[in-house]
């Protein structure tokens, strides 16, 4: 089936969306997104400041995505890899640029994000600095965590609204989670 691109073009323009990707996530595909996303915040006349805010929150999104996605591909062409796969979008309204991931994750670990989301969400900017400092010195207390937590808590502190998420059933074992950030150049 071909699809009416020119259609999708003028939806994402319509929506302000800068960047897209959908599909497998590998260390080297990330590096040329990463290089894309630099290049389009760059061509927006933010300050230093606002661009390695967004930039930072940018790679910290994938990074979850990278580690915790619970959908797995074989990717390449002589060595097949495991890699996670997801969805990232890069966009503004306006003055406030919005990053949104997408991925798969196993049911059994909502109950734990959503948990940490909502705490983050109910901290202030100083609490977040202090939540920050304790989970330097603390423990991983998230058997599937490969740190102490601190992506989050770093999306939450750069954040200039609460973390916005979802997560949609797909089956018995998986749920489909989004992640939704603002960042306001004013407040930067």
């Amino acid at each position: 089936m071909v699809l009416n691109m020119r259609e999708y073009s003028n939806k994402f323009k319509e929506m302000n969306i800068n960047v897209s990707y959908s599909g497998p996530m590998w260390d080297d595909g990330v590096k040329g997104i990463a290089e894309m996303v630099k290049t389009s915040l760059s061509h927006d006349e933010l300050s230093g400041k606002a661009s390695k805010i967004i930039f930072s929150v940018f790679v910290e999104q994938v990074t979850n995505m990278l580690m915790y996605s619970a959908e797995k591909e074989q990717y390449g062409t002589t060595e097949r890899e495991e890699v996670s796969t997801g969805m990232l979008i890069l966009g503004n309204r306006g003055r406030t640029y919005f990053i949104q991931t997408g991925n798969a994750i196993k049911n059994e670990s909502m109950a734990l994000v959503k948990g940490r989301i909502d705490h983050l969400n109910s901290l202030d900017k100083k609490e977040l600095r202090q939540y920050h400092k304790e989970r330097l010195r603390g423990e991983n207390d998230n058997p599937e965590s490969k740190g102490v937590g601190l992506g989050l808590i770093e999306i939450a502190r750069r954040a200039t609204a609460p973390i916005g998420y979802s997560f949609e059933m797909i089956d018995e074992k998986l749920s489909y989670f989004s992640m939704y950030v603002e960042i306001a150049q004013e407040v930067v």
